[in-house]
């Protein structure tokens, strides 16, 4: 199975070290030093304006200041550093302190200081200090990749995996949860496509993924999709649906059940007819009705068949028939024959949608 960047030992060693720092106390010195690095730099930037005339840094002398106080302070003496910076613009406007700065100051001041106390009441309702609110996301953002990491399959199973969020961003809608079940001797796993997409659907994902991780293994293949539909109708979120894939998968008879939640339809790859062919159970999406029906399909990978499962931003295109896209798809996977499918993954991901601005995630799985 082919891996990609950190390994599962490195990731949960990180994961460790960020934890500690999440859990260590924030001490009243670490307070006193922050706003002593605020005042520092306000009394900098003010001397440079001192030493090198009116124009030099017309602006820094107050915006630096707020902006690095709503990094780094709580609402309280981050309100004495946005006093501190109005009095510099008004004493400034007044002819008394050394530079000048245009009436429109106060509007940039107010705009800024807005922007730094909303950032720090924010932390302050997390109980986070400078950093940490990053640190925690980090470690949300690992740890739902980290799900996404198949298992190792025995001799004769290959498996990759490829995601992307929309524009790149760390979090996104589309995930991947995975585990072998039955003593090792079945792999289940579930593709979801959370609604929305780049850190709004990455967050719904993240408490999604928790949800769903619990059911692996622990409720039947029949009732996994009742019982995830019936946790996102309880979260009553304003855009809560989700489509999945389920995939049970025995490794040693290569016999599958795919069950479908409104998704795309995975595509299987038979060895012997070297063709690629629709698997197309349908089904009710996730989060909108109380008493969803989940079509589910049976069939077998035989040796040198594959399994493609993929979310919608590897083929739809606003304007474009999602068959298009399908077939798109489908073409790409047909060259990927010829040269094998290891590496396939990333090369299906690259060739179907290179420019795509949607989330995107693809799981190809084949036997030899």
């Amino acid at each position: 199975m082919e891996q990609r960047g950190l390994d599962g030992a490195s990731i949960a060693a990180r994961a460790r070290r960020k934890l500690s720092l999440l859990a260590a106390p924030e001490s009243e010195r670490d307070r006193w030093l922050a706003l002593g690095v605020v005042l520092a730099l306000t009394g900098l930037v003010l001397a440079l304006n001192v030493q090198f005339g009116a124009n030099a840094f017309p602006a820094l002398s107050v915006v630096v200041p707020v902006i690095l106080g709503g990094v780094l302070l709580e609402p309280i003496p981050l309100a004495a550093v946005i006093a501190g910076a109005y009095a510099v613009v008004i004493a400034e406007n007044l002819g008394v302190g050394p530079s000048t700065i245009r009436p429109g100051s106060y509007i940039v001041v107010a705009l800024v200081s807005a922007i730094a106390v909303k950032q720090s009441r924010d932390r302050q309702r997390l109980g986070l200090s400078a950093g940490r609110g990053e640190a925690m996301l980090l470690e949300l953002r690992d740890r739902l990749r980290l799900q996404g990491d198949l298992p190792a399959l025995p001799r004769g199973w290959h498996a990759e995996v490829e995601q992307q969020s929309a524009g790149g961003a760390s979090f996104g809608g589309d995930f991947l949860l995975s585990a072998l079940t039955d003593g090792g001797r079945c792999l289940e796993l579930v593709l979801v496509d959370v609604s929305g997409k780049g850190l709004e659907a990455g967050t719904r994902a993240l408490t999604l993924s928790g949800a769903l991780g619990g059911l692996l293994g622990a409720v039947s293949a029949e009732r996994f999709f009742a019982a995830a539909n019936e946790y996102l109708l309880r979260q009553d979120w304003e855009e809560g649906f989700a489509t999945a894939l389920h995939l049970t998968l025995e490794l040693g008879t290569g016999r599958y059940r795919i069950t479908n939640a409104g998704h795309l339809p995975a595509v299987h790859y038979s060895g012997g007819a070297g063709t690629w062919q629709v698997v197309e159970p349908t089904g009710t999406v996730l989060g909108l009705l109380t008493n969803g029906e989940f079509g589910s399909v049976e069939s077998q990978l035989g040796p040198y068949d594959a399994l493609l499962l993929y979310t919608d931003g590897l083929v739809e295109v606003p304007g474009r028939d999602l068959a298009v896209g399908i077939d798109r798809l489908l073409g790409a996977a047909e060259r990927l024959i010829p040269r094998g499918f290891d590496g396939g993954a990333r090369r299906l991901l690259d060739e179907a949608s290179p420019n795509a601005s949607d989330d995107r995630a693809l799981v190809l799985i084949w036997r030899t």
